[in-house]
């Protein structure tokens, strides 16, 4: 069996794809994986890691207005449809699964050229242009949202590493705190902005710092790969541990009792996944996606949510505080926002992709 990924451009689309291929190697020892991907995108480097075959396409960004650009874009279309149907072409693939991202379109029509059956996964409550696009051209489409509007879509949930879905927070979390050089008996809040950081984060949880220092609350702040703090906090217990970037989110997870974060898809689902409560500030620009990826773990009482305009060090010290100042009210927040995480999606994904394929070889 030899399966194609098609997802770029961001960990949001790379991600669920990779969960997928290791859930589809667990099932299948011997199935061929090939991801395709543009020179790009995080794939170049996240791919490879996780040691999966990687081949590149050309990228063909879609205008969101007339313009000048917009001319050039059936040609190079043409170009990156070929690159992908050839690469279908040598490894012989029995099915196509598209997350989405610029690879995706081409992707979905060299698929259809070759008469490579279609599997469409779409992790966010509003979908990009290209599953769009391939959800119609084939009747199996997936969904990581339950309101997600794409034609015979079918919710599953969005596939994550098995890290996460096998994390049992309560049984690490002494181990997790002393990674990071935390205490392991305080409140802990972590505070993220997600892969790239968010300085709005950023700036109102330093400042809340020597309030909730005071009240025995211990913070893991990542801060993002590309940022820097204006002013570090004074070091002082308890401690507030600042660091650029973590490659073990499992243990961070397990570390904290409470989470202020962003409400990416990814996000919400690995939160709801290991059962940890969180305040969500959506991103203040784009389509209003992150807002609906959060919005029914709040209405659940797994989560708080607040603007980003509106995210303050006082309202931190006024809604954050008191949560983790309260035990009974995390471990209440915990259970509602566990019972909103799906740990499955990956094999119930990898299973239908796999009996998709079987039913295109006998056709």
């Amino acid at each position: 069996m030899r399966v194609v990924l098609a997802g770029g451009g961001t960990a949001g689309h790379i991600e669920p794809a990779l969960a997928l291929a290791d859930a589809l190697r667990r099932l299948d020892p011997n199935i061929g994986i090939t991801c395709l991907g543009t020179e790009r995108g995080l794939e170049t480097r996240l791919v490879p890691a996780r040691g999966y075959e990687l081949q590149l396409v050309p990228a063909v960004p879609l205008p969101r207005a007339i313009t000048p650009q917009l001319l050039s874009v059936p040609g190079r279309l043409a170009g990156a449809i070929n690159a992908a149907a050839g690469i279908m072409d040598r490894v012989q693939a029995d099915v196509l699964v598209g997350f989405g991202g610029y690879v995706a379109t081409p992707a979905y029509l060299a698929a259809r050229r070759r008469g490579v059956p279609i599997v469409v996964h779409e992790a966010n409550p509003r979908p990009g242009l290209a599953n769009r696009l391939g959800a119609r051209l084939t009747d199996h489409v997936f969904t990581g949202h339950q309101n997600t509007p794409l034609p015979r879509a079918e919710h599953v949930g969005i596939p994550l590493r098995r890290e996460i879905v096998g994390l049992d927070r309560l049984s690490v979390g002494d181990k997790a705190r002393s990674w990071f050089g935390l205490e392991a008996d305080l409140p802990t809040l972590l505070v993220t902005g997600g892969s790239q950081g968010a300085r709005s984060l950023n700036q109102a949880a330093l400042a809340a710092a020597p309030v909730l220092r005071r009240a025995g609350v211990q913070v893991l702040h990542v801060i993002g790969p590309k940022n820097t703090l204006e002013e570090e906090p004074p070091p002082g217990d308890p401690q507030y541990v600042v660091l650029q970037y973590v490659d073990r989110m499992d243990l961070a997870y397990a570390a904290a009792d409470f989470a202020l974060c962003r409400s990416g898809a990814m996000t919400c689902a690995e939160l709801t996944a290991v059962g940890l409560p969180a305040a969500y500030i959506p991103l203040p620009h784009g389509n209003g996606e992150q807002r609906l990826n959060a919005e029914p773990i709040v209405q659940a009482g797994g989560g708080l949510m607040v603007d980003d305009a509106d995210l303050t060090p006082e309202w931190i010290i006024q809604n954050v505080l008191p949560i983790l100042s309260d035990p009974e009210r995390v471990v209440t927040m915990s259970e509602a926002a566990s019972r909103m995480g799906r740990k499955d999606a990956d094999v119930t994904l990898a299973r239908r992709v796999l009996q998709i394929a079987a039913e295109g070889r006998g056709r």
